[in-house]
């Protein structure tokens, strides 16, 4: 039987980070760059680099740990796990099984999702659907990157710009008018050329010309995803909060996308909210797509800057194009 009356929150957080630091200086040694230039241009001071042996799952299953035990779930309580990533373990299976063995998550469906940088959130309002209506009581929500991996160590552009790591969420039914209080997903499918990893898939397979041409490497054009960044976390912030019948100024915090720092800094201006409302960590952890927002969310929450009660806001924005953004009513 579904209760469509149930409201759904964020009841644990976790996240984790690989050991080793890669900083804007390290680059200086690896391409024609430097820490001025990085930090000019994006607000990076260093990323993190996941070990040789480190794969999405393996990041995935210490950030999931974590919510789990946070939330004061037992992982056989989880009904289903959805693990939004674009650098999973492999085509298949998919990186969400992987991770409910290894979670020993036994009553749990799993599956992943790709919505790029924005991945977290799709999963987010994927997973809030599925247990406002009844479908699952509890679902791990993780956003895993080990975008290390497919980066052009020679291409200036890209390869200063992006990190590892995996953030986690586990959602369920809370008491009271708290929880997600709206959400907002949208796509621009002809904007899929300005961000992609041309060599991935069955338009153009893997093969001997990769490594050649580069073709298995992220490739951005980074001014007119620049564009469309401002552009869309302005439009996600007004239809979320419309959809939730709140003004900017009901909101205590915004955790967006860590991509770029002069991006939030053109969406502060632009929203008139001071950057003390806006959480960063873009400088240590530069982007790590679908992880980004759940990194960002529990370093807020360590730093106390979310208590019971505020409106929190995310925004994601990425490849596909995608974008979205939630408000949810911290219990």
């Amino acid at each position: 039987m579904t209760n469509r009356m149930v409201r759904v929150g964020i009841l644990g957080v976790g996240s984790y980070v690989p050991e080793k630091v890669l900083t804007n200086k390290d680059l200086e040694a690896m391409v024609d760059t430097s820490d001025q230039w990085i930090t000019t241009r994006t607000g990076i001071k260093e990323r993190r680099i996941a070990a040789v042996n480190e794969a999405a799952s393996d990041l995935g299953v210490k950030a999931g740990v974590k919510a789990l035990k946070d939330a004061a779930v037992a992982p056989e309580e989880i009904d289903l796990i959805i693990v939004a990533t674009s650098t999973p373990d492999m085509y298949f299976p998919s990186t969400a099984c992987i991770i409910q063995d290894r979670l020993n998550c036994v009553n749990a469906g799993a599956f992943d999702l790709a919505a790029g940088c924005t991945g977290f959130l799709y999963a987010l309002v994927v997973a809030e659907q599925f247990v406002r209506t009844g479908s699952a009581r509890y679902v791990l929500v993780i956003g895993s990157e080990v975008l290390s991996r497919i980066l052009n160590w020679e291409d200036r552009t890209t390869c200063v710009l992006f990190g590892d790591g995996a953030g986690a969420v586990v959602m369920g039914p809370v008491p009271g008018e708290g929880g997600v209080l709206a959400s907002y997903l949208a796509s621009e499918g002809s904007g899929a050329h300005l961000l992609t990893l041309p060599c991935s898939g069955s338009r153009v397979p893997f093969g001997a010309e990769a490594p050649v041409n580069h073709r298995a490497f992220i490739s951005m054009q980074g001014k007119e995803v620049f564009k469309f960044a401002v552009r869309v976390m302005e439009e996600a912030t007004e239809k979320v909060l419309a959809k939730a019948g709140l003004d900017k100024e009901d909101i205590h915090l915004v955790v967006p996308h860590q991509a770029n720092i002069r991006i939030i800094e053109h969406y502060s201006k632009k929203m008139n909210l001071p950057m003390e409302r806006i959480m960063t960590n873009v400088d240590k952890y530069g982007n790590t797509s679908a992880a980004s927002v759940p990194l960002a969310l529990e370093e807020a929450l360590q730093q106390g800057r979310i208590k019971s009660g505020d409106n929190v806001l995310l925004i994601g924005f990425g490849a596909g194009l995608t974008w979205g953004a939630a408000v949810i009513k911290w219990v």
